[in-house]
């Protein structure tokens, strides 16, 4: 059986098998979770990511944590909010379902999400939330999977209550 939590935590410092990243199409860092993870794994992230020639929106790259406690991490590409009519929810569902894809091929069993595109991409957070969510619970229940734990990870208090209302 899969768990499924919400916690408010820097994603940074979770010791789980694979924590993704909330990246860009470059990969080559940016600013909130992707910048803190960068900053975090240290100048090996940068130097791998560059050798993964970008990443399209909807999918996920997989890379190793570096000095991320962490040993992997999983750069997802998540849409830019466009008032919903642009894909936007087919894109994001994409990068959860690829994300959970990766860390199956490499046999994970525990990851943590972020709050994917709902920072400076604008993706409401209770729209992005519900939708990671259904996704993650329709892959590990029709996928055979290593995970045993899936980790939401918040930013803040009030994105918290959001998830642990749907995992309820």
């Amino acid at each position: 059986m899969i768990e499924l939590r919400a916690i408010q935590a820097d994603i940074t410092t979770l010791e789980v098998d694979a924590i993704v990243n909330a990246a860009n199409s470059s990969l080559l860092g940016g600013g909130g979770v992707d910048g803190a993870i960068h900053r975090a794994a240290g100048p090996e992230l940068l130097q791998a990511c560059r050798l993964l020639g970008g990443c399209k929106t909807g999918d996920a790259k997989l890379t190793r944590g570096y000095k991320l406690p962490a040993s992997f991490v999983i750069h997802a590409v998540g849409p830019v909010w466009n008032g919903g009519t642009m894909g936007e929810p087919e894109l994001l569902a994409s990068c959860y379902r690829r994300s959970l894809e990766l860390a199956t091929a490499e046999r994970l069993t525990g990851i943590a999400f972020p709050g994917i595109s709902t920072g400076v991409f604008g993706y409401p957070v209770a729209g992005a939330a519900e939708l990671a969510v259904a996704t993650v619970r329709s892959f590990t229940a029709s996928t055979e999977s290593t995970l045993s734990q899936v980790i939401f990870c918040c930013f803040s208090a009030d994105d918290l209550a959001v998830y642990r209302r749907l995992l309820d």
